[in-house]
């Protein structure tokens, strides 16, 4: 089991920005998969942005170009950063990870998380 620790999370204004970050305290972060979603009142869970251990990045369309996941394996951290948000951004984002023995691996799909942080609260006011 691996504790997420999530931080960052407010009320900005439309077309403002936040930094999501997720710490994963121990030795294994260099080896998890990462990911965010997110999660409005009565719907489902949904995929925001993965970075697989080896550095790689996956989006949904509608974040493209607006939000980045990094990681700094030496602070064991991951982070989101979200520019130019929109009322839609509003949510719960969640950070899940899951140890990889392959370094390129991720997935779209909540059920392959095996450990999720608390959620933070994202609202964007128009």
């Amino acid at each position: 089991q691996v504790q997420l620790i999530e931080s960052g999370g407010g009320l900005v204004q439309t077309g403002g920005s936040l930094r999501l970050s997720c710490a994963a305290p121990g030795r294994i972060f260099s080896t998890l998969a990462m990911a965010w979603f997110r999660q409005e009142p009565g719907k489902e869970r949904e995929f925001v942005a993965a970075i697989t251990s080896n550095g790689a990045s996956e989006y949904r369309d509608s974040v493209k170009g607006r939000f980045t996941i990094s990681r700094d394996n030496a602070e064991n951290t991951a982070y989101l950063q979200m520019n130019n948000l929109k009322p839609e951004d509003t949510a719960v984002y969640y950070c899940a990870a899951r140890r990889s023995d392959l370094p390129n691996l991720y997935s779209t799909l909540p059920s392959w998380y095996e450990n999720w942080g608390q959620g933070t609260q994202v609202a964007v006011s128009s």
